[in-house]
């Protein structure tokens, strides 16, 4: 029998790996996709909102934007750090407060919306998340939530990923956030309803070796596969990423567009 794995160690990992390079230089162009969360929530004036996982503000942006109270958090305070200074630049405001989803420190329902955008899907420990997220949520309030899914192009850069640095056993895959059965069980009766979109973001670099090389360089995961595997194995996933990257570019052959699925979710609090 294998033995239980050990999430805490596990995190901290996972806190070293999104801590290295610098994934705001990836995060910043998903920030459609914290607007359209934003507007599918009904992000409004004076309303309590907090983004858990927020890595470099984008969900945050979205709802200070629309005049929302926002408690911004995450457990890598570097990211937080890139966040305060597209707050400032924007002349915006929000609290940033380093928090990890699996441990929310605010009191029971006090938000009257909690959002996270590919962000609380990282969470090794699942249903602890969910129920942190639906603890801290108002009766009525909503979770908003954007996920990649499981048949994604990010689902399938991470399966990539992991055939050549295998994640550690009994860890269930973050893209199962993008499985709506999947997600209605984790909030089971604690959600009085609960609305599912698929919705499409486009990843657009010049060429599949321009993507690789940014996130090779900036984007946490990738950056720390590369530095672990030695120089073989690196260019194998080098390979693999390429392929990958040109069997599902819809630009054609001068430029790279690539399409990403994931699962927009909203749920009221029951």
């Amino acid at each position: 029998m294998n033995a239980p794995t050990d999430l805490a160690a596990l995190k901290t990992r996972q806190q070293a790996a999104w801590a290295s390079g610098d994934y705001a230089v990836v995060g910043t162009t998903l920030q459609i996709v914290g607007e359209q969360l934003a507007e599918s929530c009904e992000i409004g004036w004076d309303q309590r909102v907090l983004d858990v996982a927020a890595g470099n503000g984008n969900a945050t942006l979205a709802a200070a934007r629309r005049g929302a109270r926002v408690t911004s958090t995450d457990y890598v305070a570097a990211l937080l750090d890139r966040g305060a200074e597209r707050l400032a630049a924007e002349r915006l405001e929000a609290t940033l407060q380093v928090a990890d989803v699996e441990a929310l420190p605010f009191a029971d329902g006090q938000f009257d919306a909690v959002v996270s955008t590919f962000g609380a899907m990282f969470a090794p420990d699942q249903p602890r998340a969910a129920a942190e997220m639906l603890r801290v949520c108002r009766p009525g309030g909503r979770i908003g939530l954007a996920n990649w899914t499981p048949d994604s192009f990010i689902g399938r850069l991470f399966k990539t990923l992991g055939r050549h640095l295998p994640p550690p056993p009994g860890v269930s895959s973050p893209a199962l956030w993008g499985d709506e059965a999947h997600v209605r069980a984790l909030f089971g009766d604690r959600s009085s309803a609960l609305v599912a979109v698929r919705r499409t973001f486009n990843f657009r670099y010049r060429s599949a070796a321009h993507f690789v090389e940014v996130f090779r360089n900036w984007y946490g995961p990738v950056h720390k596969a590369f530095a672990a595997l030695p120089p073989d194995s690196a260019s194998a996933l080098e390979r693999d990423l390429l392929a990958l990257l040109e069997e599902m570019n819809v630009g054609g052959t001068s430029t790279l567009t690539v399409p990403s699925a994931y699962l927009e979710i909203v749920a009221r609090r029951a």
